[in-house]
């Protein structure tokens, strides 16, 4: 209700929201999973799936107070570790890299925000209050009230100032406000160009 203006009532989001109805099912599959009932654990989270286009192995640690957001095509694998008050857009793959039967996915801190079509690939930590642009592919780890954008992803601020608007100081939920560090790269190289066309033009006239 917090993070979704679309959001009417609870009853809406109990009867309507498939974020919602997965994380309700993950929770029953990670209990099973747990206790060793793997295949039990594995039915209801393939149930889970079916019903809500979400997949999130029973095996993921999940905190309180995630929020998925449309949820169509969102993947968290089996190592996977989310910290409380997460938000994730749809389309998102929290993955993993290579065939180790280690943790082999991300840790996720809290209070992150991971944009639509991201993909967070392999294991190491995501810090609390980052920012993961839309499309972006993060392969290595992100520090603290960090924003990322790109691919392969990369750190473009930190330390930014959170959207007290939002009614919610810990969750910025602004991802439309990102750096693009390539256009500003072609608007340096363009201003460049024009200084060495204006500095040819001079001495030119010199000669």
């Amino acid at each position: 209700m917090d993070r979704d203006p679309a959001a009417k009532s609870a009853f809406e989001v109990i009867l309507c929201y498939p974020g919602f109805h997965a994380m309700l099912m993950h929770r029953v599959a990670h209990f099973f999973y747990c206790r060793g009932w793997f295949i039990i654990a594995r039915l209801i989270s393939q149930l889970a799936r079916f019903l809500t286009a979400i997949e999130i192995h029973p095996g993921a640690k999940i905190g309180q107070g995630l929020f998925i957001d449309h949820g169509s095509g969102v993947v968290i694998g089996e190592t996977a570790v989310v910290g409380d008050n997460v938000t994730i857009y749809q389309g998102v793959t929290l993955g993993g890299t290579g065939k180790e039967k280690e943790k082999r996915h991300p840790t996720i801190g809290d209070n992150v925000v991971i944009s639509t079509g991201a993909k967070v690939l392999g294991s190491f930590t995501v810090g609390d209050n980052s920012r993961i642009g839309a499309g972006s592919v993060v392969l290595k780890a992100v520090p603290a009230n960090s924003t990322v954008v790109g691919v392969p992803g990369k750190v473009v601020a930190r330390g930014y100032q959170k959207d007290t608007l939002s009614g919610d100081v810990g969750i910025d939920l602004r991802h439309d406000l990102l750096p693009d560090p390539v256009s500003e790269m072609m608007l340096r190289m363009q201003e460049r160009i024009e200084f060495l066309e204006e500095r040819i033009k001079q001495l030119e006239a010199q000669l």
